[in-house]
């Protein structure tokens, strides 16, 4: 069976401080179009919806636009822009660089529960 969903009609928005995520849910995958704008660092918009010190989620993802810094809980730093591929192991904390905001296209499958408050 092929599934096809379009980004334009999500199944489903999540709003947070300074961002959103839209979840386009498939059986075998959640697809998540996130946009941060300016000033969304997620250790201050996420980390009490996580409920952790770190992002937990695994991300293989594209930056459409905008740049964002990402520092590894073990100190390591990248820093992403537009056309970018990316593979992100939990345990991080990322931020919008400049005034454009990012949008990020996820791929990883592991987006269902980002951003979203327990027993919602």
């Amino acid at each position: 069976m092929i599934e096809v969903k379009s980004t334009e009609k999500p199944d489903e928005r999540r709003d947070f401080p300074r961002g959103h995520v839209e979840l386009c849910h498939l059986s075998a995958l959640t697809f998540a179009v996130a946009t941060f704008e300016p000033g969304w660092r997620w250790t201050e918009s996420l980390r009490q919806i996580a409920g952790t010190d770190s992002c937990q989620v695994h991300h293989h993802a594209y930056m459409a636009s905008g740049r964002m810094r990402i520092r590894m809980d073990d100190g390591a730093e990248s820093e992403i822009g537009p056309g970018d591929v990316f593979d992100c192991p939990a345990g991080h904390d990322a931020w919008v660089v400049g005034d454009e905001p990012a949008v990020v296209f996820d791929f990883s499958g592991q987006m269902s529960d980002y951003a979203k408050a327990e027993g919602v």
